[in-house]
């Protein structure tokens, strides 16, 4: 995991649902910060670790959907633990389709919620290496020439050299030395592993579209 902390935040305005759940987790060895209101857990959240999230659907001011809202605005990609009452099921099925991972309903089971928590920590750990991956091969990509780019396309594209080389009007041998200043450039060690960083990169900006 990036970060040395793995901190849950607990978002209630009922103390004493804070501090059951601070308790709970404790217990579990993860350690959690509370916050009497949406608003005092926003106003920190650039200077806080963030691994997960637990929040009422209900609570003065900001409710849990709004801070749904808010965290997608400000694309901070956290997993989101929604606590329901039995008659607001409504309004947490409304939370899922804003981004929430889960929501459990009041009286919830210790042992459910420890579980969906350490199911949002396992999607945030995943989802962080996936991003830190991603940012490190678009760091390499950047330095390519664009002659270097040409000779990645083809070789993603499913080309041999030759192929690449008629394409782009250069010889077989330019051709290979490009490729092999790719691979020095990307940290590949392999073909298949360059063609793999090309293809996370590609997918990922379809999928941001």
């Amino acid at each position: 995991m990036p970060s040395e902390r793995t901190v849950v935040h607990v978002i209630d305005d009922d103390e004493a649902l804070r501090d059951s759940i601070t308790f709970l987790l404790h217990t579990a060895q993860i350690e959690a910060q509370t916050h009497v209101s949406a608003s005092a857990f926003l106003a920190k959240v650039p200077e806080t670790s963030l691994n997960c999230i637990i929040t009422d659907v209900r609570m003065p001011g900001l409710s849990g959907i709004d801070l749904l809202k808010r965290l997608k605005e400000l694309k901070i990609d956290v997993p989101v633990i929604v606590i329901t009452g039995h008659a607001d099921v409504p309004l947490a099925v409304e939370a899922m389709k804003f981004g929430a991972a889960d929501f459990l309903e009041k009286p919830f089971d210790d042992e459910a919620l420890l579980a969906s928590v350490q199911s949002a920590l396992k999607q945030w750990s995943g989802e962080t290496k996936r991003h830190m991956e991603r940012a490190a091969i678009e760091s390499r990509l950047a330095v390519l020439s664009s002659r270097e780019r040409d000779v990645l396309n083809g070789l993603v594209a499913g080309r041999a050299n030759k192929q690449i080389a008629f394409d782009l009007g250069i010889s077989p041998r330019t051709v290979e030395i490009y490729r092999a200043n790719l691979m020095g450039k990307m940290q590949a060690r392999s073909l298949s592993e360059l063609v793999r960083m090309a293809l996370i990169v590609e997918i990922a900006s379809r999928g941001a579209v």
